[in-house]
Formats: structure tokens, sequence, C-alpha cells
């Protein structure tokens, strides 16, 4: 995008509409991308929000989670805040990192996952979402039974924390899909 678009009241920047404390966080997201992705273009409104975004990310990534599991998070996490960006975003990397289809498949129709470890990773996930952080005894004996530990489980609180930052932006801006995820794009069932 070449011009400043304001979409719901926000500004999606550019490298040159972008404040000077973002410029340099926008540069990194074009040397990782190949351009700005619009939801980066929102968050530079706020330099502290963009950095810490980008932060979360790169710290999510470098967790004990694999590029599947990495997906489960973020898109069960995606699917619940209904983030009309983050679905298709996610589905594009997803297929970049060679996720299964069939998987890719289940997490944006909400359909069991193929592979039981990866359900049980998916509505620990999904709990922590919809009971804000409150798990039963049951929840975590099951996510401990499936082989994961308490460091797994604070790795989904990094990765939830990421993702408020992007679904709610996205909401209030309406952050219109790149054209590099448009085939992904998605609604609610």
């Amino acid at each position: 995008m070449s011009t400043t678009e304001k979409k719901a009241g926000l500004t999606i920047h550019t490298l040159d509409s972008a404040p000077e404390e973002s410029k340099s966080l926008l540069k990194k997201s074009n040397d990782a991308y190949g351009y700005v992705p619009n939801l980066h273009g929102v968050l530079a409104g706020s330099p502290q929000l963009l950095e810490a975004y980008q932060t979360l990310h790169q710290l999510f990534t470098e967790t004990s989670f694999d590029q599947t599991e990495l997906t489960v998070v973020w898109q069960t996490i995606n699917v619940a805040h209904e983030c009309h960006y983050c679905v298709p975003a996610h589905t594009g990397i997803a297929h970049a990192m060679n996720v299964d289809e069939e998987i890719i498949e289940a997490l944006r129709n909400g359909t069991k996952l193929p592979d039981e470890k990866l359900q049980v990773l998916h509505e620990t996930t999904l709990a922590m979402v919809e009971d804000r952080g409150v798990l039963s005894d049951e929840q975590l004996t099951a996510f401990y039974d499936a082989g994961y530990d308490e460091k797994n489980l604070m790795e989904i609180i990094l990765g939830l924390s990421q993702k408020v930052i992007s679904n709610y932006t996205n909401h209030i801006a309406e952050t219109p899909l790149d054209k590099s995820f448009e085939k992904f794009r998605w609604e609610k069932k």
C-alpha cells in the first residue's frame, strides 16, 4: 500500500507514514515478508505495541512447540476470537511451514484433529481462551497425560498474549487481508 489508509478509525501505516519510532520495526517486517503486512501497518500506530507483537511472535516461535503445535495454538485462538485477518494469515503461514492440510482444515472448521495429542493441545488452548486461564484438574491431567508439561502450558499463555494483540487490533481496525492471504479468506461456520 503506497498511501495511508483509514479503516474504522485506525490508520494502516506505511514505511513513509509511520511514526518515527515504528519505521525500523516496519522495515524489519518488510525485510521478513517482502512487504509490510496490513496488521503490522496498523500496529505501527503504537511503536510499543508493534514491538511487543514482534517480540512475542519471535519468542513464541522459539518455544518447545514444533511447527504443527505452533499452528494449533495460533489457529485455536484465532478461530475462538473469530479473527477475520489472522485465520487466513495463519492458514498461509501453516502452508509455508508444511503443516498437514487435514490439520489446517480441522482448525479452520472447528472439527476434530486427526492426532489425539494435538487435539488435547487444541482443547487446552481453547479452554484457556474461553475460561480466561482457569483450567480444571481434569483438563490439566489430560494435558499432562498427553505428553505436555508445565513449560508447554506457560508457552500457550505466551502464544495467547501474542494473539490477543493481533486479534483485538484486527477487530477494532477491520484490517483488510493482504493479497497473499485472500485465497484463504475465512468466516465462522
